[in-house]
């Protein structure tokens, strides 16, 4: 099979797609077909290693100090067919469109990938096109978790700082459909496309500092990062929660402790959290068109080094897709 490979760390160069093995599925395995994948922020994070040395020095004793110890095929989120189950795989049947997470076990950039069958994996709608799932389980989840866990409420004032991006467009629609009111900031290319989804207000950040207009906010939902987190909590109100959607580092969990502390204020870190429920409950809002997904540019495999290099521009609006079988997109 065909599959985009990690060789190195570093630039997007060090990818190649080569001729690998197929792999075949253990017992409490699926083996999907892959129709279409994306590249996310996480995914150049991961080739790069530019982490939080935190969570660097974990991350290359795992996968490899200098490069990648084993095949190493990016790629976290997929949709396509079932090809194949395990033994002890009674949830899904050969045949079953699906969409889901990879996991740790990355893998998605490939034309077949095995997944484990109780991971964060359900069965598409069967209106909802392949290139449309793969985007929900890394940008619409995240959004939606964190949308929990800084307490989302009806009325609530809510920002969502990168509002533009694969977490922050499901970010602002998930917002308002739990009936809050929603401000955005996003560069002014994207001013338009995010007024779109539904935002009441949009603030350009290269025209406006968001954190002086002197507004108050019930929930700051920060998917950029790299901004003080004491400097955002100004804009916070006396109980308010300020989640932090990128990975912390030391100064940031300091922090966070700080404000616990000294503050009525909440400071949100860390992962999201998942649940194959809250990834059938995107689905459903896809489905019915309560939500959308936003694709800004579609790839082939072969086109696996430009589609990073794109992403790292930091410009994209909503997701890049590589689609692996378009002659069968539906």
């Amino acid at each position: 099979m065909r599959a985009a490979v990690l060789t190195d760390y570093g630039p997007p160069k060090v990818l190649r797609v080569e001729e690998v093995d197929k792999p075949t599925p253990g017992p409490d395995e699926v083996l999907v077909r892959v129709h279409a994948s994306t590249v996310t922020a996480g995914d150049t994070e991961l080739r790069t290693m530019k982490v939080p040395w935190l969570f660097e020095i974990p991350l290359r004793l795992w996968l490899g100090l200098l490069r990648p110890r084993r095949l190493m095929i990016p790629g976290m989120e997929v949709a396509g067919v079932i090809d194949a189950v395990g033994a002890s795989v009674a949830r899904f049947a050969v045949g079953d469109a699906v969409f889901g997470g990879t996991g740790m076990g990355f893998g998605g950039n490939a034309e077949y990938v095995c997944v484990p069958a109780g991971g964060t994996m359900c069965i598409k709608p069967a209106a909802l096109s392949f290139a449309a799932a793969a985007t929900v389980p890394i940008g619409g989840l995240a959004a939606l978790g964190y949308l929990r866990r800084g307490g989302i409420a009806q009325g609530q004032r809510v920002l969502v700082r990168g509002a533009s991006g694969s977490i922050g467009t499901f970010a602002v629609q998930l917002a308002k459909h739990f009936g809050a009111h929603v401000t955005g900031v996003c560069g002014p290319e994207s001013l338009e496309r995010v007024r779109s989804l539904g935002a009441d207000e949009v603030l350009d950040y290269t025209a406006q500092e968001w954190t002086e207009n002197g507004e108050l906010y019930d929930l700051i939902v920060d998917v950029v990062g790299r901004m003080s987190v004491l400097r955002c909590l100004k804009s916070l109100t006396a109980r308010g929660s300020y989640v932090r959607c990128t990975i912390p580092g030391a100064w940031e969990v300091l922090q966070a402790l700080w404000v616990r502390v000294a503050s009525r204020k909440r400071v949100v870190l860390g992962d999201a959290g998942e649940s194959i429920e809250d990834l059938a409950f995107l689905g459903g809002l896809l489905d019915e068109k309560k939500i959308e997904t936003i694709i800004d540019r579609r790839y082939s495999l072969e086109g696996i080094v430009e589609a990073h290099r794109y992403v790292e521009t930091g410009q994209k609006q909503g997701h890049v897709v590589v689609t692996l079988r378009p002659a069968d997109e539906s």
